[in-house]
């Protein structure tokens, strides 16, 4: 993995130093690609997400634990005019977190103080993307957009809580997103690293049975925040 990371970022830097000698001629790769009206492609990538809680009285801060995740999907992108494209990204994206509690005394015994929280998404986004003028075989952009996903290890409708080990999330949360990446044209294929913001709307907590739920009872709202770095291949 660390061995593919640092490709993909050394063709970047490659590129992206290209640029620089902007006032120099070169051949432009794929000189014909943003005319398509439709392009398809798919992306790779790693995710880390958070947790933001908000609490109905003050309490010391639940502790997110955060891990490494992965995306993997396919891009659909039909160019709405010159600079500007609509892009639809299904796709599966793979995260844990951990959420450690301060110490309650209705808490049973140590292992109550943790609890693991597994997301499998199926990921929706639709987005604009928002293009500069091609610099050589380099074009910025900027996206902004929508997002909904279908958790597969939410446990909703789980009758368990949390008393029984199991914390419940919702199924179907949304989000918005904005972020940033830069188009690369390479000589067969257009490679885009990019980075995104994912920020969940919906407070995604399903509360405990028992009204005085030491894990649930004291949050008003428990909403995601993630980064994505994706890397796509068009």
């Amino acid at each position: 993995m660390r061995v593919f990371i640092a490709f993909v970022f050394f063709i970047s830097f490659t590129q992206i130093s290209q640029a620089q000698w902007l006032t120099r001629p070169r051949v432009q790769n794929n000189q014909n690609f943003d005319k398509k009206p439709i392009s398809w492609g798919y992306y790779l990538g790693f995710n880390s997400f958070d947790y933001n809680f908000d609490y109905i009285a003050e309490q010391e801060d639940i502790q997110v634990t955060k891990s490494l995740g992965f995306n993997v999907g396919l891009i659909a992108s039909l160019r709405l005019s010159e600079y500007v494209d609509l892009r639809f990204e299904p796709g599966l994206s793979f995260t844990r977190r951990d959420l450690t509690y301060a110490p309650d005394p209705r808490f049973d015994s140590e292992n109550d103080l943790i609890r693991e929280v597994p997301s499998t998404y199926i990921y929706l986004p639709l987005l604009l993307k928002f293009n500069t003028k091609r610099l050589n075989n380099v074009r910025p952009f900027v996206t902004v957009g929508i997002s909904t996903a279908t958790n597969l290890s939410s446990n909703e409708k789980n009758p368990d809580d949390n008393f029984s080990g199991q914390f419940r999330t919702t199924t179907n949360p949304f989000f918005y997103e904005v972020g940033f990446g830069i188009d690369l044209y390479l000589f067969y294929f257009k490679f885009t690293p990019s980075i995104r913001g994912v920020f969940a709307t919906s407070d995604e907590l399903v509360r405990d049975n028992g009204g005085n739920s030491p894990w649930t009872g004291n949050i008003s709202k428990m909403s995601s925040r993630g980064v994505f770095l994706n890397f796509t291949f068009q």
